[in-house]
């Protein structure tokens, strides 16, 4: 196996290759040139950002005879090398990867566009795989009805709770979402240093309006979104954070902040995804094994079903440029490293988002020992998997829109509502910016 690592403040080399090929075969910059479908005879170019190496070295390991060249991109969330190396590919006809782990969620978005269509579509291609997902964990790879790439991890929220400060105080855990703004006030005035849930990261649209329904990324067509933080979901989110922000709750700092960690370890209770426990609260935080725990995500008064946000889940693609054994081989890799144990369970440190293998790595939480209630938390993170609200990946970064507006709003004094009426008229512009008509 050959793997090549490019440096992430430039662009790849081979990006660089063919941005000059295209000033070599005449191409301007508006110009595409036709793609053609390429069969290697077997061998296949893969592009993983750093911490899915190790999952190309496990598909090298069980499938020997596959010819596999690995290149590590810049994995930065919000990156923009790997999609402008796409645009010289797609401009000069040629060039891209046999399969990728995308840096950015939202990259599904220019990867499936009518521009680019690289993104094959998989319905067909991998039905069998496809059926062993949750409908609900593969709906951010459902464009127009067909399956443009696979979940590598689900990233579901749950509801945290610090269960030793709850025992301890005799709090009880709510279950709804209205529960949960009043007891997040009720803590604060009991113990002014405890904290309830943080806004200044870009997935706090996920854990709060996402989960409450709220359309910030309600995809109509490669077109048109529907935006409208007027409607009724919206305001029972924009609700909720207000009482728990007027209460002193919420904290305005990111959970990937460098001084976060000093909040977090007050931070009593919140929704968060599953890769909370051990991303933040045992390896980031340092919070002592024996204290966190999980419930399912929360209901709204009102509702049967519980809601819950989204928090990254990384998608891998296939190239629509392939056939013959080159697709082959291509869709071999791209089948293992989102459903095989040898890389899902052993060495996968997130919830697999397919189905069939979850159960054992959910047994994984047990040998490690570290969360309060372990069963509990095995339960709540299989109930979360099927609870998200939809949230399609749109070509505007729904996520910097929200860091730029809610915190920097309610730091210099605005509140809540202003806050939230800042982030739509800013999410608007910018989806009217990339071509979007916004209903």
């Amino acid at each position: 196996m050959k793997t090549t690592r490019f440096p992430s403040a430039a662009a790849p080399a081979a990006a660089l290759a063919i941005a000059s090929a295209v000033i070599f075969t005449g191409c301007s910059a508006g110009e595409s040139a036709a793609p053609e479908q390429t069969d290697s005879g077997g061998k296949i170019t893969v592009w993983v950002d750093p911490p899915r190496v190790p999952a190309a070295e496990a598909f090298q390991e069980a499938y020997p005879d596959i010819e596999i060249d690995v290149v590590q991109i810049d994995g930065t969330v919000g990156g923009t090398t790997v999609k402008q190396a796409f645009a010289n590919f797609d401009a000069a006809g040629s060039g891209w990867p046999d399969a990728i782990f995308f840096p950015s969620n939202d990259d599904i978005a220019w990867a499936t566009s009518s521009s680019s269509d690289y993104a094959a579509d998989l319905t067909d291609l991998l039905p069998e795989v496809i059926e062993g997902y949750d409908p609900a964990v593969l709906s951010f790879c459902d464009f127009d009805g067909r399956i443009r790439c696979l979940r590598n991890d689900a990233a579901p929220d749950v509801f945290w709770y610090n269960k030793a400060f709850f025992d301890e105080n005799g709090y009880t855990v709510p279950t709804t979402w209205e529960e949960y703004g009043d007891l997040a006030v009720e803590i604060t005035a009991e113990h002014p240093d405890k904290i309830s849930g943080f806004l200044g990261d870009a997935y706090g649209i996920n854990r709060y309006l996402q989960a409450a329904g709220c359309p910030t990324n309600d995809r109509v067509s490669e077109s048109e979104a529907h935006i409208d933080l007027s409607d009724p979901a919206c305001e029972r989110a924009t609700e909720l954070l207000a009482t728990m922000y007027d209460g002193g709750a919420l904290s305005t700092q990111g959970i990937f902040d460098g001084d976060a960690a000093a909040a977090g370890v007050n931070l009593v209770m919140s929704p968060g995804a599953v890769w909370w426990g051990n991303y933040l609260f045992r390896d980031t935080w340092k919070i002592p094994a024996g204290e966190m725990s999980a419930v399912a995500p929360l209901t709204w008064e009102g509702e049967s079903s519980p809601s819950a946000g989204n928090e990254g889940g990384g998608l891998w693609g296939v190239s629509s440029h392939i056939t013959g054994t080159q697709l082959e081989n291509a869709l071999t890799f791209a089948t293992f490293v989102n459903t095989d144990p040898r890389w899902q369970v052993e060495l996968s440190t997130g919830l697999p988002g397919y189905g069939p293998i979850q159960d054992a790595w959910l047994e994984n939480l047990e040998a490690e020992g570290y969360f309060a209630d372990i069963p509990g938390v095995q339960s709540a993170f299989k109930a979360a998997a099927g609870a998200v609200e939809p949230y399609s990946y749109m070509l505007y970064d729904t996520g910097s829109v929200w860091t730029e507006t809610v915190s920097p709003t309610l730091i210099s004094g605005g509140s809540m509502q202003d806050a939230i009426d800042a982030f739509g008229e800013e999410l608007v512009n910018q989806a009217q910016s990339v071509g979007y008509t916004v209903q």
